[in-house]
């Protein structure tokens, strides 16, 4: 595009010019984002295969305010997973805004590939170029801090926004039980918030919020 730009019949001197001032385009998030958002990321493999995994995104700063189009948004990776090697081998992601607790569950607790980057369960989908920026060591796992930079992005569709109970007690339970066994978290106080997270799914919950947990139950010590 920048070709056609510049090279278009009929520009002057001056609207070249401003248009150089006025710096390259930017894509910006299909949300606005405060706090921490969880989402899903997919990174290519050296199998070909795209592999999805869970990915918090630290929106950073004043918490009452949704980010800027241009602020920067963090993420961390913790151990070496796939993710954290993928982000070295390419450099790039895609990441991704779920609303089916059962594709998160398989994300964050599975080693889940897919044929193509962008999930069926996506809503809204950004292409970031990721760089490492900070790195360390807590209650003995490593992990890796990155900036994400959207290159790309794309609504896929729109809703109605509801707050679904069910749903948000099995992201919590899936946060629990990827912690079950790791130094430096106490597994039955773990077991007690799955417990609770259980209930509540129980009585709040839908079909795919059940069937999400089962399968928490499934992949994990729980």
């Amino acid at each position: 595009m920048s070709g056609e730009r510049d090279g278009r019949d009929g520009a002057s001197e001056s609207e070249r010019e401003d248009e150089a001032a006025a710096g390259p385009e930017t894509t910006a998030w299909p949300v606005s984002l405060t706090g921490v958002t969880e989402s899903v990321v997919t990174t290519l493999g050296p199998n070909g295969l795209w592999n999805a995994a869970a990915l918090g995104l630290f929106a950073g700063g004043d918490e009452e305010q949704p980010i800027s189009e241009t602020a920067t948004i963090t993420a961390r990776t913790w151990g070496n997973t796939r993710t954290r090697r993928n982000f070295h081998r390419q450099g790039e992601g895609y990441v991704q805004f779920v609303d089916d607790p059962v594709a998160f569950t398989d994300a964050a607790l599975t080693i889940d590939e897919h044929e193509e980057p962008v999930l069926d369960a996506a809503a809204a989908w950004v292409r970031v170029e990721v760089t490492q920026f900070d790195a360390g060591t807590e209650n003995g796992t490593d992990w890796e801090a990155w900036t994400l930079e959207p290159v790309d992005a794309a609504v896929v569709r729109e809703t109605v926004p509801t707050i679904d109970r069910g749903f948000g007690a099995v992201i919590e339970a899936t946060v629990a039980a990827s912690r079950l066994g790791v130094p430096g978290y106490d597994d039955a106080e773990l077991r007690e918030r799955l417990a609770f997270f259980a209930d509540v799914v129980d009585r709040a919950g839908d079909s795919r919020d059940r069937t999400a947990l089962e399968l928490v139950r499934a992949y994990s010590e729980w």
